[in-house]
C-alpha cells in the first residue's frame, strides 16, 4: 500500500453534527480507515518509533515494534561502518519477518552507510538534520525504499515535499533529543498538513506525545500519524541504561539547552531531563565544551569501546560504566506523564485502543 493510497485527513469533530445513530455506523470505518489504525506507508499502525541515538533503538527493540504492527526504526552508527551496520539490520531480521527502517544523521559522515541500507533494502529510510537530497530520494526509490524525513520548520516540509519524500516527520519543539523544531506542533503540524494535502503525502507528529491523549491531538491536527522517542526509550526493550530508564519514570521536568555535545555536534541543541547534574550546570560559559573536561565513564556504542567526558552528548546504554547520574539524560515535554516501564507491543496496544476508546466516547457520541 503506497502513501498516496491513503485518504486526506479528516476533521473528525465535524462528525458532533451528525446524529447518534450515523455516528455509530460510521465510527468503526472512520477511525480504523482514516485514522492511522490502518496505518501508514503499508503498516499496521501509525505509530513510529523514533530512531534513538546512538543505538538506543537496537535490534532488540526495533523488532519488538515491528512485531507489534509499528514502524521499528535501527539508527545508523554517526560513522561510517557498512559491515557493522549490515550486520545490525540482518539481526535485526533474525528478530522479525515485519519491515523496519533505519535513521540516519546527515550532518554526520554516511555515505557508505546509506549504500547499505538500500543494498538490504530496508522498508524505510529515515533522515535527519541536514539536506534530503532528490538524489538520495531517487537511489531510494530505485531500490524500493520510501524515503521520510524529520523536518523542524515549514520550509523544510516544502524542500521535502519538492524531492517527492514518501512522509514526513513534523519534529515540535517539544521533542528530547537533539532538537530541530523551534515551533509547537500545534502550530506546525496543520501548515504542513495544509502543504502537503494535495500530493498525498502523509504527515507524522513528533514532539512531547506518549499516550493516547497526544495521539488523538495529532490526529486532530491532520496528522495521519505520530512518531514517538521518549515512550520507547522507557521500555523493556529500549538499549538506555537502567538509571536512565528509572529517571524517565521518576522526573517530570525538562529542559531547552545547549550544555551537552558543543564540540562533537555543534548547534545541535537538545531538550534533556532536568537531573541534579544538569541544573548544577545549566549555565555553563558558552565558551565551555566536553573537550577539555575530564572523563567520567567509558560505554560501548555499535561496538566500538568509547570514553565518556562531562558534558559529552552521548546517553548511557547498558554498557556504560561511570558517574551515570552526570550524563545527559534526553526525554521530551510528555516525560512525566510516563510511569513505569512497559514492553514495546505494550505501548503499541494501549496506545491504539485507548485512543479508539477516547474518540468513540469522548467525540463521536454526542447527540446534535
Amino acid at each position: 500500500m503506497l502513501s498516496s493510497s491513503f485518504p486526506p485527513p479528516t476533521n473528525y469533530f465535524t462528525l458532533l453534527h451528525t446524529n447518534k445513530s450515523q455516528i455509530q455506523v460510521q465510527t468503526e470505518i472512520q477511525v480504523k480507515k482514516e485514522m492511522g489504525w490502518r496505518g501508514i506507508l503499508g503498516f499496521e499502525y501509525g505509530i513510529v518509533q523514533a530512531p534513538l541515538g546512538p543505538d538506543i533503538s537496537g535490534p532488540e527493540l526495533v523488532a519488538a515494534v515491528a512485531n507489534a504492527g509499528a514502524i521499528g526504526i535501527l539508527r545508523a552508527p554517526d560513522w561510517e561502518c557498512p559491515d557493522y551496520l549490515r550486520e545490525l539490520i540482518r539481526k535485526t531480521r533474525t528478530l522479525t519477518d515485519k519491515p523496519f527502517g533505519v535513521g540516519i544523521v546527515l550532518a554526520f559522515p554516511h555515505k557508505e552507510n546509506l549504500k547499505i541500507i538500500l543494498e538490504e533494502k530496508v522498508a524505510i529510510l529515515q533522515l535527519y538534520w541536514g539536506e534530503v537530497t532528490q538524489e538520495i530520494v531517487l537511489e531510494a526509490h530505485e531500490a524500493g525504499v520510501k524515503v521520510v524525513p524529520q523536518i523542524g520548520s515549514f520550509e523544510e516540509a516544502e524542500r521535502a515535499a519538492d524531492v517527492g519524500v514518501d512522509a514526513i516527520i513534523v519534529q515540535g519543539h517539544e521533542a528530547g533529543g537533539h532538537v530541530i523544531g523551534h515551533e509547537a506542533i500545534i502550530a506546525l503540524v496543520p501548515r504542513v498538513v495544509d502543504l502537503v494535502a494535495s500530493r498525498g503525502i502523509p504527515v507524522i507528529a513528533a514532539g512531547g506525545i506518549v499516550d493516547e491523549r497526544g495521539y488523538v491531538a495529532a490526529l486532530a491536527l491532520g496528522a495521519q500519524g505520530v512518531c514517538l522517542g521518549t515512550r520507547f526509550l522507557a521500555t523493556e526493550e529500549s538499549f538506555a541504561h537502567p538509571i536512565y530508564k528509572k529517571k524517565l519514570v521518576e522526573m517530570n521536568e525538562t529542559e531547552y539547552t545547549d550544555v551537552f555535545g558543543r564540540a562533537r555536534w555543534p548547534g545541535a541543541p537538545q531538550r534533556v531531563l532536568k537531573t541534579p547534574f544538569f541544573m548544577e550546570w545549566r549555565n555553563l560559559p558558552s565558551q565551555e565544551n566536553e573537550a577539555n573536561q575530564p572523563v567520567i565513564g567509558h560505554t560501548t556504542i555499535h561496538g566500538m569501546e568509547k570514553e565518556i567526558r562531562q558534558f559529552a552528548g552521548t546517553v548511557p546504554n547498558k554498557t556504560t560504566k561511570g558517574d551515570i547520574e552526570s550524563m545527559v539524560m534526553y526525554a521530551g515535554e510528555g516525560v512525566g506523564l510516563i510511569h513505569e516501564i512497559l514492553p514495546a507491543a505494550q505501548v503499541i496496544n494501549r496506545l491504539v485502543e485507548a485512543a479508539q476508546i477516547l474518540i468513540q466516547q469522548h467525540f463521536t457520541l454526542l447527540e446534535h
